[in-house]
């Protein structure tokens, strides 16, 4: 089996994530993106906050070696969230899965929240088998899609 492991983000991946980040099937299924994931000025000052912040926990997901996406803890109004982005070339590789149960070792505060796109069942699976449960749905905007979609939030206690 590949090796899944975290790192710390270097500034050398800053261009694969970006390249990543804007795959469109890649951005449809995730829905909840930046307005305009071709704006490189806007990712690379989100980056850079996101990278700063001393609430936020934000490690490249590498397999093998190769940098396939990252994943971040941070906190939002008060709820410590996870958030996960991986490569659409390896999706069904068990890459997030792996690459969360190594996040959810480091961080360990809880509860633990979640969100993703109802449809976006790999994610929402990828959740559940880390042992999120789910809590709720809102509708809300979805940058990606252009349009007001429904929303699953989950919880890890």
């Amino acid at each position: 089996m590949a090796e899944v492991a975290l790192r710390p983000i270097e500034d050398a991946d800053l261009d694969a994530l970006f390249d990543q980040m804007r795959d469109p099937e890649s951005v449809r299924m995730a829905a909840f993106t930046a307005k305009d994931p071709d704006d490189r000025g806007a990712f690379d000052t989100h980056m850079s906050k996101v990278r700063a912040a001393h609430d936020t926990t934000l490690r490249a997901v590498t397999l093998d070696g190769r940098l396939v996406g990252s994943i971040s803890s941070f906190v939002m109004e008060g709820d410590t969230e996870i958030t996960y982005w991986i490569d659409r070339a390896v999706w069904g590789q068990g890459v997030a899965g792996r690459a969360l149960a190594l996040l959810l070792d480091r961080v360990r505060v809880r509860p633990l929240h979640a969100r993703a796109a109802s449809d976006n069942l790999g994610s929402i699976r990828v959740l559940r088998r880390a042992g999120f449960t789910i809590i709720g749905t809102e509708t809300a905007y979805a940058p990606a899609r252009n349009a007001e979609i429904e929303e699953t939030i989950l919880r890890l206690d």
